[in-house]
């Protein structure tokens, strides 16, 4: 069987066939990278949307973010507590506070939350096993998946918890235990969280009020509509407090994220800009290609081929950089998305959906810069080759 003919003219020339499957292969990298973190940005940006156990969330319309959030009156938690859907309810205070690392004395602003005792409105691994002793005085539990600026040198919170027990240390210049660890991850505007109960909480920050609160939790009836309960509760509550279902309280804070900040835009950008340059760099060959071998396409149109089919070798040799490229640039992507996981503790993972994704988008500009490259072709008339 005949190799296909586009094939056989890339392959004549092994130099530049390399070139432009690098390039190819880079602008593949390059979009993969922009991709991940994008999604890297918003999935992180809700890890405590999704880990909170939750039908219904009670939220400041002042706030822009959760990692700064406006309070509101408690008030607002027992006036909803009074809509016959609504089961249980629970504060939660949140805000940074400054955690002082016990080995190397550094101090780092740390994502603080407070429950009330005996609440278990987080749903994360490890923090049911802890929950319990937080009701201690000065005692917090810390996210395992921290940055590394919260752990040993060379070391991590996991290990030195396992291997020393509880730890002591300051947070906001108060002394504080940490009796154990959970899992949740970093984001793009958390480093690192401490969870407590709130009444420790309000130690750490005594300027606070026990009646202010951050955010607010509500939890159905089984069988409850959540989109029905909070448009009852909005049509009740003051304009003071926004009501989200949680679907409504994760696209909130990536909407922020995706247009309040330049973070998403730059993201894309550079995705586009990946698009350009794979494209620039096809047509190019090609475009060396055609005029290389046009006494030869003149020939095929003089012996009767038509021009579809001459177009069509341009078209299949795109299609071939197109894959051939892609390749080593979604494994190179692969190698650095586990890199960059291991150094952030972002969630970077080249899913499915996001690799074919990409791969529609490579061959989509091949298939542009080989329909530009043909132009010539078509035009070709060969009593002007000859």
């Amino acid at each position: 069987m005949n190799a296909p003919l586009g094939w056989t003219q890339l392959r004549h020339r092994p130099l530049r066939l390399a070139v432009a499957l690098v390039g190819i292969g880079f602008a593949v990298l390059l979009i993969l990278m922009q991709l991940g973190f994008r999604a890297a940005l918003f999935d992180s940006a809700v890890r405590i949307h999704e880990r909170l156990d939750y039908d219904i969330a009670l939220f400041s319309p002042d706030s822009v973010f959760i990692v700064r959030p406006q309070t509101f009156s408690i008030r607002r938690l027992y006036q909803a507590k009074g809509d016959p859907a609504v089961t249980d309810v629970a504060p939660v205070y949140i805000f940074p506070a400054v955690y002082k690392n016990p080995w190397t004395g550094q101090r780092r602003s740390i994502n603080t939350l407070g429950f009330e005792a005996g609440d278990a409105w987080l749903d994360t691994p490890g923090f049911d096993a802890i929950r319990p002793i937080l009701t201690r005085q000065d005692t917090a539990a810390i996210d395992l998946a921290s940055r590394p600026e919260f752990a040993p040198p060379g070391g991590s919170l996991e290990s030195a918890l396992a291997e020393h027990g509880p730890l002591t240390t300051e947070v906001n210049d108060r002394e504080i235990t940490i009796a154990g660890g959970f899992h949740l991850g970093t984001s793009f505007g958390i480093d690192g969280t401490l969870v407590t109960s709130a009444d420790n909480w309000l130690r750490l920050f005594p300027d606070r009020h026990r009646e202010d609160i951050q955010l607010g939790l509500l939890k159905l009836a089984a069988g409850a509509d959540p989109a029905t309960v909070r448009d009852r509760l909005a049509a009740r509550l003051p304009d003071d407090v926004l009501v989200m279902t949680r679907a409504d309280f994760i696209d909130r804070e990536t909407a922020y994220w995706n247009s309040a900040t330049p973070i998403g835009y730059v993201f894309t950008f550079g995705a586009i800009m990946g698009l350009l340059v794979g494209a620039i760099i096809v047509y190019q060959i090609l475009f060396a290609d055609v005029s290389e071998h046009l006494p030869e396409y003149g020939t095929l149109r003089a012996i009767g081929y038509s021009p579809g089919f001459v177009s069509g070798i341009v078209l299949q040799q795109a299609a071939i950089l197109g894959v051939l490229g892609y390749l080593p640039g979604l494994l190179g992507a692969h190698w650095l998305y586990g890199k960059a996981a291991a150094a952030t503790n972002l969630p970077l993972v080249i899913t499915p959906g996001r690799a074919g994704i990409v791969l529609l988008m490579t061959l989509g500009m091949c298939a542009l810069s080989g329909w530009l490259a043909i132009r010539r072709v078509r035009r070709l008339d060969p009593a002007e080759v000859f």
